[in-house]
């Protein structure tokens, strides 16, 4: 039988986790309508502000679900040990979009942080692409972690 201990992450598991992370699942909602999507960030752990460059093209559902200033969800996740230890960090809030004429040397530093997207990916030219530069500072933020003992402690 399965045993699973569950316990809260302190602030500074959940920054080193943070930290060592670059790619998590931004939800974003606005009415009932829920989008979520593989994103890459930078995180600044003594502001807990995550950084993030988000590309789409102008007619895409993202685009459409950014400009509606949605609530927002980011989580981080990982296994390891063959699936018996999980990590889970969420943030909630609000995204604010950075225009570039108010961007400063620290913020693209952070934004350096945020490796991805690549832009190979991309079926269009750079050109049919906005890249558009957003700050989370969340409202909360919590982590988990959560160690499962196969053998049910036997």
């Amino acid at each position: 039988m399965e045993l699973a201990e569950e316990t809260e992450m302190a602030r500074e598991e959940i920054d080193g986790f943070l930290g060592r992370h670059e790619t998590g699942v931004l939800a974003l909602a606005r009415s009932d309508e829920p989008y979520a999507i593989p994103i890459s960030y930078g995180f600044d752990a003594g502001e807990r502000t995550f950084y993030m460059r988000l590309v789409s093209t102008p007619e895409s559902q993202k685009r459409r679900f950014l400009a509606s200033s949605p609530s927002a969800r980011l989580v981080v996740y990982e296994d390891e040990a063959g699936g018996s230890v999980y990590r889970s960090v969420v943030a909630t809030g609000t995204l604010e979009e950075i225009p570039v004429s108010e961007l400063t040397v620290e913020h693209i530093e952070q934004y350096g942080e945020a490796k991805r997207p690549l832009f190979e990916i991309w079926g269009r030219s750079k050109a049919d692409l906005d890249i558009q530069l957003y700050r989370f500072l969340p409202d909360e933020l919590s982590g988990r972690l959560t160690e499962i003992d196969r053998d049910g402690g036997e």
